[in-house]
């Protein structure tokens, strides 16, 4: 395998795997199965390989998948963490009530961070980031005090938010005014809202933009089929709830007609299409298995899709929010 390719994030500096290690998964709450010594295996694939990107958050798992990262990544110098806080108030996502002090006072921030450094076991965090957001925060609040002072003691490096779930738009005014340095933010083929505005002011304004979930958290694998059933405590048996699964199943048939390809193939070509934005600096792909990471860092190299694709791929834009629970 060839070295992977890699990308600026934004201004910061950094360049990193255009394909990232995404490591909720990992952490073996919310997606069930997960195995340690398995997800050790493959974050050092991933490090072996050449990647050098992780995202983690210290609520993965209650911090199990920071130790994780942690522990593969003292072993490969030179590896890319970025890791978030959860919100004191856990409310998920952001209300747009919520007032800054009652999400991110200064002290959690930093106690968070501290924390976070602890179980990663590294000298400083290259990206911490805000789990939760809304752009009324900014000039509200102490938070900002936080993060300054964490940059100025050395324990993170860079600062950026991850936007609540389909809510591209509220956090351009984050971006325009330059106090984030990176996103992270939902775009798939079928949740398309961040092309609305938030890639171009992020390309404009040297922004970093981290994107999740680019396979719909499993619907654009094709391995998702009206007869798939999750294990019970496994959260995607809510995100596919009621009819979900019948729902998808004409969406994705459309797209391997429209662009002839097979359902094999789908998984490879929802990647490429994010990747084909050029504000796009990493995907994060969730690969408990080495043999997940050996397949979809080959895609990391350099190449997104053809015009003539992106431009079919637009045409399947599908607005819908199913992290809220399904109708039954």
């Amino acid at each position: 395998m060839t070295t992977p390719h890699q990308r600026p994030l934004g201004r910061t500096g950094l360049h990193v795997t255009e394909i990232g290690y995404g490591a909720w998964g990992i952490g073996a709450d919310m997606w069930k199965g997960a195995q340690d010594d398995e997800s050790l295996q493959a974050l050092g694939r991933y490090l072996d390989l050449g990647g050098n990107f992780i995202d983690t958050a210290m609520g993965y798992g209650d911090g199990h998948s920071e130790r994780l990262v942690g522990q593969a990544a003292r072993q490969h110098p030179g590896t890319l963490i970025a890791t978030k806080i959860s919100p004191q108030n856990m409310q998920w996502p952001a209300a747009p009530t919520t007032p800054a002090h009652e999400a991110y006072p200064a002290d959690w921030v930093i106690q968070c961070t501290e924390a976070s450094l602890e179980r990663l076991g590294t000298g400083s965090i290259d990206v911490q980031q805000l789990h939760v957001w809304n752009d009324s925060w900014l000039g509200e609040g102490d938070w900002h005090d936080a993060v300054t002072q964490l940059k100025r003691d050395g324990k993170i490096r860079h600062f950026g938010i991850s936007i609540n779930d389909h809510e591209p738009h509220n956090a351009v005014r984050a971006v325009e005014t330059g106090v984030v340095e990176t996103v992270q933010v939902i775009y798939n083929v079928f949740d398309q809202t961040p092309q609305d505005r938030l890639l171009d002011a992020c390309h404009m304004h040297g922004v970093g933009v981290i994107v999740r979930v680019a396979l719909d958290e499993g619907s654009l694998t094709g391995t998702i089929r009206e007869d798939t059933t999750f294990p019970e405590g496994d959260w995607r048996h809510r995100y596919f709830g009621g009819a979900r699964k019948a729902e998808l199943q004409p969406h994705l048939r459309a797209i391997e007609q429209d662009l002839g390809i097979t359902t094999q193939q789908l998984p490879e070509t929802a990647l490429r299409f994010v990747l084909s934005h050029p504000a796009v600096s990493t995907v994060i792909v969730g690969m408990r298995s080495v043999r997940n990471v050996e397949r979809n860092l080959t895609l990391a190299d350099g190449h997104g899709l053809p015009d003539e694709q992106v431009a079919k791929l637009h045409t399947h834009r599908w607005d819908r929010n199913w992290y809220l629970p399904a109708q039954e």
